[in-house]
């Protein structure tokens, strides 16, 4: 009724609907504009609100389930205290409940005496709903995803409850949405993940994250927060195509500026922005959330590039691993616990997308087209990808998603055109990339890295700070190690804010990874130095900042090479030949 007397106040309804569904303009002012009385309008606004009022409020998707299905049928395992019950009679009594009962519901689930479960978010922590061979209940669970909300690992953990290890049948997954725009993205997102990395077929017990979801995923994340206030100041500019600002607040009744016109300094909360965002048609929802999620891709990416992207644990499956030194850091004096640098080496073979996959992706996505490079013959399916969005002025930033065999990476539209790759036809695509999987099949990688370990909070500060993210490594044999990554430039300077006192040489190859993995070395010796990976003409290359004049002639002679780049001298070295090259340097 509130929402009729905003949209339909007396004295300024235009168009009234009759009896036979034909519009009909109806006069509301005079010949001098003024307003007169409509009886007409008044009886048509008086109506429709008593046909609304007589309707039947629209039950939730819990009580309705619980009405068709019977309650001696569900089990509800949920975090409200009191439901409405109907009985057989028509009349409704108010039942209390308390966590016992959910309980019991769960255990009559499991037992097979209830066929249907429903559970939420807070019914969710702790318990396992699976086909459990202990359990009586061993029939194949048919989970149907309602209502995930904007938090993928949430989402991904109500999932996991009902598979985990020592069942008898894998769940059945059946993720449900409308044609909202918000719901639909977040939903296909999940199907996509679920699909292409086989999410939850391994039935791990770690159901938090697992690497599934990407943190643009996340809705409610700093991210998706810091991009939220770029969205509501180019509202407030008048930058973003979708929507006014006055448009906006009379749609969804936020308040965001006051009566001068200027921006609050508290702006509403993202939950509170996305279910207002809900409200709206579906064309203008669909643009908004364009907008936003490329603000969030944009602040994801930034700190995905700057290394202080926070992905929490992510698990480095390995064919063998071989711890082959154990170092202890640090020894702590009350407790006795240690902090150890494990060098570890491991083996893995290349899991790559076969053929028959790449090509269903292909004949699915209409934007997509089959590359090849004709510098390194390379093949790769380019799909369009979330476009960025530059913050100040709100100018999208078109980008694409190169698919390799073994990785994806994201380019930018203008940078590809500056590249080797070109379209070809499918037969030509398909031949090289069934080659580059065979090839890859044969091929087992061995490397070796060092992994921080133990108590690492006493020593976390002197650990790299472009790199947080915590890892898993597990092997074929079941062994694991948890710890954070330490690079091999990064060795000597722990040593040294340890106070260990070892004599620990910088490998040139261990600098040429590192810097062609975009991080940025300091060297002391034979001169100050900073190596750095950078993008010249549209290509990476390893370069050399603060290099003395009177040594250019040395580094050149090593192998490097020389450009005058905006009247100053810049110096490279090859990247064909880079370890080579540096280890002339660094002896």
């Amino acid at each position: 009724i509130d929402y009729l007397e905003r949209a339909f106040p007396t004295r300024q309804m235009q168009v009234f609907i009759d009896d036979t569904g034909a519009p009909r303009s109806l006069p509301m002012v005079d010949g001098r504009g003024n307003p007169v009385a409509n009886p007409e309008a008044e009886a048509a606004r008086a109506e429709l609100i008593e046909t609304l009022c007589a309707m039947p409020p629209i039950m939730s998707a819990l009580d309705a389930m619980l009405e068709h299905f019977g309650h001696d049928n569900v089990a509800e395992v949920t975090g409200r205290t009191r439901r409405l019950i109907t009985r057989s009679d028509g009349r409704q009594t108010l039942e209390s409940r308390s966590a016992r009962l959910s309980q019991a519901e769960a255990a009559a689930f499991q037992s097979g005496r209830k066929r249907i479960l429903v559970f939420s978010d807070a019914g969710g922590t702790g318990r396992s709903y699976h086909a459990s061979l202990d359990a009586a209940n061993q029939e194949q669970r048919v989970h149907l995803l309602l209502e995930p909300g904007w938090r993928a690992d949430r989402a991904i953990q109500g999932l996991g409850r009902t598979h985990r290890t020592h069942q008898a049948a894998t769940p059945l997954f059946r993720p449900v949405t409308t044609d909202c725009k918000g719901e639909l993205r977040f939903t296909s997102t999940i199907a996509r993940r679920l699909d292409s990395l086989g999410a939850l077929t391994r039935g791990q017990r770690q159901t938090g994250g697992q690497g599934l979801f990407d943190p643009a995923d996340n809705l409610e994340s700093e991210y998706a927060c810091a991009a939220l206030l770029s969205w509501f100041d180019l509202l407030a500019a008048g930058k973003l195509a979708s929507i006014t600002l006055d448009d906006f607040q009379d749609r969804t009744g936020l308040e965001l500026a006051g009566r001068d016109g200027v921006m609050k300094d508290q702006m509403p909360p993202i939950q509170r922005w996305l279910n207002r965002i809900l409200a709206l048609p579906i064309a203008l929802q669909n643009s908004i959330f364009e907008e936003f999620l490329a603000l969030v891709e944009t602040r994801v990416s930034a700190a995905r590039d700057a290394g202080r992207l926070d992905a929490g644990v992510e698990t480095i499956l390995v064919d063998r691993a071989t711890v082959i030194e154990d170092l202890v850091l640090r020894t702590d004096a009350l407790t006795g616990a240690t902090s150890h640098l494990l060098t570890i080496e491991i083996m893995r073979r290349r899991n790559c997308v076969s053929l028959d996959r790449i090509l269903r992706v292909a004949h699915e996505d209409a934007t997509a087209a089959f590359m090849i490079n004709r510098r390194s013959g390379k093949a790769a399916l380019r799909t369009r990808a979330r476009a960025l969005m530059e913050e100040k002025e709100g100018t999208p930033i078109p980008r694409v998603e190169m698919m390799r065999p073994g990785r994806n990476e994201y380019m930018r539209v203008d940078d590809l055109q500056e590249t080797s790759w070109e379209e070809v036809d499918r037969d030509s695509f398909s031949a090289i990339w069934a080659g580059e999987v065979e090839a890859s099949r044969q091929i087992v990688d061995t490397e070796t890295i060092r992994l921080a370990t133990g108590l690492l909070l006493p020593i976390w500060s002197a650990l790299p700070s472009d790199h947080l993210v915590v890892n898993r490594i597990v092997d074929g044999q079941g062994c694991s190690w948890l710890g954070r990554l330490v690079f091999d430039d990064h060795v000597p300077q722990l040593f040294a804010r340890l106070g260990i006192d070892r004599a620990q040489a910088l490998p040139a190859d261990a600098v040429a990874r590192a810097v062609s993995a975009g991080r940025t070395i300091d060297i002391a010796h034979p001169f100050p130095l900073t190596i750095k990976r950078s993008r010249v003409n549209g290509s990476h290359r390893i370069e050399l900042v603060g290099c003395p004049a009177d040594q250019l002639h040395r580094l050149k002679s090593l192998g490097c090479f020389t450009e005058i780049i905006a009247y100053r001298t810049r110096v490279f070295v090859p990247m064909a030949s880079a370890q080579a090259v540096l280890g002339q340097l660094l002896a």
